[in-house]
């Protein structure tokens, strides 16, 4: 077992450690309180291949391994959450065109999705069907060359705002095998968006419902082919789960860094934190919850990047152990600040309200255990 980096993979993590430092972490603060979109700073990111890690070369994607990818996300998550993890979700939803969809439907959105140009969306959810996806109601109806929608999605992150959105959409029998994918486009009539959701964290990204009255998609936008929709939903989500889990370690390293630092620098009792046993320990143990987190994650990558036999069962895995342990690390580390960490002055608090969603989207860790007991329980 080999546990150290490439030299490529190094220079992968230290430019997005950069590109966090440099274009994040000084506006993130910012953009929480203002919930604003950095479009511009997306294609920043564009530009340095962040926007379509693991999509092929011929239509200007970086081609890197799912592992590259967790690197990555690991790294940016560490300037902004909000951000890095819209990152991810328009990785998957350029994944999915790349990997099922024809020829043509690839060069049509690929080479803009790239730059971020265009922007995408990932849209499985309904207000009915959350952790039960394969119910979900949505229904496309063939009309010739089109595909007829009605129905609408909900918690999309990028509702209103993204340009294209890739949707899970009934077109045949009830359960999984109903479902097909399609590309909706902005601006195609019949497609709207509800109010943008208020939320707790995540504010540097828009959510809002994406709704479908009588929208006419053309078959030509279908994602493969009819009844694999939620197939390839299902594959996409083994990555974005990965990718979640590390925008959730990025956070918590950083609140942990942020942590040391304090407990060296606070001074109580006439001595500094750092040199309190208690505290002591529980900065140790946040250390080691963080690298097994890393290890955990790192191994998941790997397994869904050689399509491993277990690879679904090690990405909730992964996705269930790293965001647990990583929003328990940044509530700890608030804590060790004090009434500091409470102030908006401090990102801690920001940490901590941007990480409790990773426990719930990408499927809430209580389905991750759903997924997990299911495999080891197979005969």
């Amino acid at each position: 077992m080999l546990f150290e980096l490439t030299e490529d993979q190094r220079a992968f993590q230290d430019m997005a450690r950069a590109f966090a430092a440099e274009e994040l972490e000084p506006n993130a603060a910012e953009w929480d309180r203002k919930a604003f979109f950095p479009v511009e700073t997306l294609r920043k990111a564009a530009a340095l291949g962040f926007a379509s890690i693991y999509v092929k070369e011929d239509v200007g994607g970086a081609a890197l391994t799912r592992l590259d990818a967790a690197l990555i996300f690991e790294a940016l998550s560490a300037g902004c959450t909000s951000t890095a993890a819209f990152l991810s979700i328009h990785n998957m939803a350029s994944w999915m065109i790349d990997t099922f969809g024809s020829e043509a439907l690839r060069r049509k959105y690929l080479p803009r999705l790239t730059t971020m140009e265009l922007i995408a969306s990932y849209c499985l959810t309904e207000p009915g069907a959350g952790s039960d996806a394969a119910s979900l109601r949505t229904r496309a109806v063939r009309d010739g060359d089109h595909y007829v929608i009605n129905g609408s999605k909900a918690f999309i992150s990028g509702g209103g705002t993204s340009d294209i959105y890739v949707c899970m959409v009934r077109t045949g029998e009830a359960g999984p095998k109903g479902i097909s994918c399609l590309v909706v486009e902005k601006g195609t009539p019949g497609l709207s968006f509800g109010a943008p959701e208020k939320k707790m964290g995540w504010n540097s990204q828009p959510t809002a419902q994406v709704i479908f009255e009588d929208c006419r998609v053309p078959v030509a936008n279908r994602v493969g082919e009819e009844g694999e929709g939620f197939k390839f939903a299902m594959m996409g989500l083994d990555g974005g789960r990965l990718n979640i889990a590390a925008c959730a370690l990025g956070t918590a390293t950083s609140a942990f860094n942020r942590a040391k630092s304090y407990m060296t620098e606070r001074q109580q009792f006439g001595k500094p934190l750092a040199s309190l046993q208690a505290l002591q320990f529980k900065l140790a143990d946040m250390a080691t919850e963080l690298e097994a987190a890393r290890l955990i994650l790192y191994q998941a990558a790997t397994k869904v990047e050689a399509k491993a036999a277990d690879a679904t069962m090690q990405a909730a895995m992964a996705k269930r152990f790293v965001t647990d342990a990583s929003f328990h690390v940044a509530n700890e580390a608030l804590q060790i600040h004090g009434g500091y960490g409470y102030l908006n002055d401090f990102p801690l608090e920001r940490h901590v309200r941007d990480l409790r969603v990773h426990q719930i989207l990408e499927g809430t860790n209580e389905i991750m255990r759903v997924i997990i007991a299911r495999e080891l329980l197979k005969s």
